[in-house]
């Protein structure tokens, strides 16, 4: 029987990527205690890359929101590799740190991550979806993404 996580992901035809796998010399996730730490993820589905770009060039704050939003997708994936399948183990979403490949022009790094934020609390509703949080502009990306975001969840 599925848990209350996979009937609201269900309910709102949310479907998760497949958990990817570290780029370089980390780990995907680190547990410590009832905390997860889960490595900063891009903008990837099955494989293939995707929102190349930059903010405040080539790119909108809406395609910003749902770069950040995959990024979310590919956390929470991470956390359910991290909770052996169960997200209902998941007690509360701690802290979010986006990063926004921007123009030094660009300042609407906290719109973008809205896309990660907002896809919290839908999946995991207030309080536990409710997190502290950072949206940064960055002057480049790993292989050009427009945006990377790295997580801090609790756990039971």
């Amino acid at each position: 029987m599925a848990g209350n996580v996979d009937a609201r992901l269900a309910e709102q035809s949310i479907e998760l990527p497949g958990a990817a796998l570290p780029a370089a010399n980390y780990v995907p996730y680190t547990i410590a205690g009832n905390m997860v730490f889960v490595s900063g993820q891009i903008t990837v589905r099955d494989g293939e890359l995707k929102f190349l770009g930059r903010l405040g060039d080539d790119m909108g704050v809406d395609t910003g929101y749902e770069a950040a939003r995959l990024c979310g997708l590919n956390l929470i994936a991470q956390l359910k590799e991290a909770c052996d399948g169960d997200l209902d183990r998941v007690n509360q979403v701690v802290k979010l740190g986006g990063f926004v490949n921007s123009t030094a022009e660009f300042t609407d790094q906290p719109k973008v991550i809205n896309g990660a934020s907002d896809l919290m609390l839908a999946v995991f509703g207030e309080p536990a979806g409710q997190h502290a949080r950072f949206a940064v502009s960055a002057t480049s990306l790993p292989l050009g993404v427009a945006v990377e975001v790295d997580g801090i969840f609790e756990i039971d």
